[in-house]
C-alpha cells in the first residue's frame, strides 16, 4: 500500500491507522506548501487535489478519509479497530462524519483557510472566530460522547484517530484549549507508539 499525504494535513489520521495496522506500506509526500495537489501529475491520479489517498496493493487508489478509514479497519479485523456489530459501526461513522463534515470543514477550514469564506481580508479574525466557534460546539456536543472514558466508543477505533489530529490541531496549530476530557484524550493518543512513530515519520514530533 502507498499513502498519499502532506504532513499535518488530515491524512495524519490514516498515517496513525496505518502504523497501528503494522503492515508494510510506503508514504508519498504531497507538497502543499509548492501546491502539488495542483499538479498535473497529481490531478491525474487524483482530481479532486487532496489527500489521503490510498493506493492498494492491485493499483488501485481510494480517497476521502473516512472510506479509507473504513476500509482499512474492515479489511484488518485483527487490529480490532472497529466495534463489533451494525450498530458499532454505525456510531463509528456517525462520530467520524461528525468530525469531519463539521468540525474539520466547516470549522477548521474556516481557521486555516479564511479567504476561502470571505474575499476581504479585513473579515479574516470574524471568520477564524467563527471557525474557532465550530470547532468548540463541536468538542461539546461530543462531550457526553466521550463522558469519563479513556476512548470515545469505549475501547479504541478509528473513531479515536480521527478525533486526534482534531484534537491535535486545535492545540498545534489553532492554538485553542482543549475541553479537559479531550485534553486527556489528546495525551493518552500521544502516548501510543503508532501515533509518535506518524508524528516523527510526518516531523511533527
Amino acid at each position: 500500500m502507498k499513502l498519499y499525504y502532506s504532513p499535518n494535513a488530515c491524512s495524519l489520521a490514516i498515517h496513525v491507522l496505518l502504523e497501528e495496522i503494522g503492515k508494510p506500506y510506503e508514504l508519498r509526500r504531497v507538497d502543499f506548501g509548492r501546491d502539488e495537489q495542483y499538479s498535473p501529475e497529481y490531478k491525474a491520479i487524483n482530481p479532486k487535489s487532496k489527500v489521503p489517498m490510498l493506493e492498494r496493493d492491485d493499483g488501485s487508489r481510494l480517497t476521502e478519509l473516512p472510506a479509507i478509514a473504513w476500509y482499512l479497519a474492515r479489511s484488518n479485523p485483527q487490529a480490532n479497530l472497529l466495534p463489533e456489530g451494525v450498530e458499532g459501526e454505525a456510531r463509528t461513522l456517525e462520530i467520524i462524519d461528525y468530525l469531519i463534515a463539521t468540525v474539520h470543514m466547516r470549522g477548521f477550514t474556516r481557521i486555516f483557510r479564511p479567504a476561502n469564506f470571505s474575499p476581504t481580508p479585513e473579515d479574516k479574525e470574524k471568520v477564524q472566530q467563527a471557525g474557532k466557534e465550530v470547532v468548540q460546539r463541536g468538542f461539546e456536543v461530543l462531550t457526553p460522547v466521550l463522558g469519563d472514558q479513556d476512548y470515545i466508543l469505549g475501547s479504541f477505533s478509528i473513531a479515536d484517530i480521527v478525533l486526534f489530529f482534531l484534537e491535535f490541531w486545535a492545540v498545534r496549530r489553532a492554538g485553542m484549549t482543549l475541553l479537559p476530557a479531550f485534553a486527556g484524550h489528546l495525551q493518552l493518543m500521544l502516548a501510543r507508539p503508532a501515533v509518535q512513530r506518524a508524528l516523527a515519520r510526518e516531523g511533527l514530533a
